[in-house]
């Protein structure tokens, strides 16, 4: 019996599927990041999609700029089943409308998965926000104009959007910890 024959493993039954992509992509090339970095953000967007219902979830190793430049590792981007964050002056604006978190859409969210045990300095984070832009690209997403898109058309600011992405901590026993971080300094929200 041969030790390894193309598509069958020793016991002659067909490899997965995910064996022979994995098989062929390694052959081809090499991944552009380690794999433990590759396997923290497959287990961040795991976590996003089934336990918060995040959709549209993409691994970016990539800059969107352009430049197009390698990500020091990789990161995500996906829409929340809401709102992640409201800056205080649509905070102010909302209030203004009788608007509440639930009439505004979900925004597209990066997200840069990382261990409890790693080290982050603003170098490390600035690195990060160097490479990618205020917000995650959209991919031909179907917008429905919705009563917030009125109120923009009429009086509602229509603000420019900082960088800031989510920072997923995934500690020793799997739990996942999300902080927003911001580029720079923001105005603190109005409670």
């Amino acid at each position: 019996m041969a030790p390894f024959l193309d598509g069958y493993n020793n016991g002659g039954s067909p490899l997965s599927g995910l064996a022979n992509a994995m098989k062929s992509s390694t052959a081809e090339t090499s991944p552009p990041h380690p794999p433990y970095l590759l396997h923290l953000a497959a287990q961040v967007q795991h976590n996003l999609e089934y336990q918060h219902d995040w959709t549209k979830l993409r691994l970016h190793t990539h800059s969107p700029l352009p430049s197009c430049a390698l990500l020091s590792r990789p990161v995500l981007s996906g829409i929340p089943p809401q709102r992640i964050y409201i800056h205080p002056d649509e905070q102010v604006e909302m209030l203004k409308h009788g608007l509440t978190e639930a009439d505004l859409e979900p925004a597209r969210e990066w997200v840069l998965p990382t261990r409890l045990k790693e080290k982050w300095s603003l170098r490390n984070f600035a690195e990060i926000f160097d490479n990618i832009g205020e917000a995650p690209p959209v991919e031909c997403e179907q917008h429905e104009p919705g009563i917030v898109d009125e109120i923009r058309g009429s009086s509602f600011i229509a603000r420019k959007r900082e960088k800031r992405l989510l920072l997923a901590t995934v500690g020793d026993d799997s739990t996942i910890v999300y902080y927003i971080v911001h580029d720079g300094i923001v105005k603190p929200r109005q409670n």
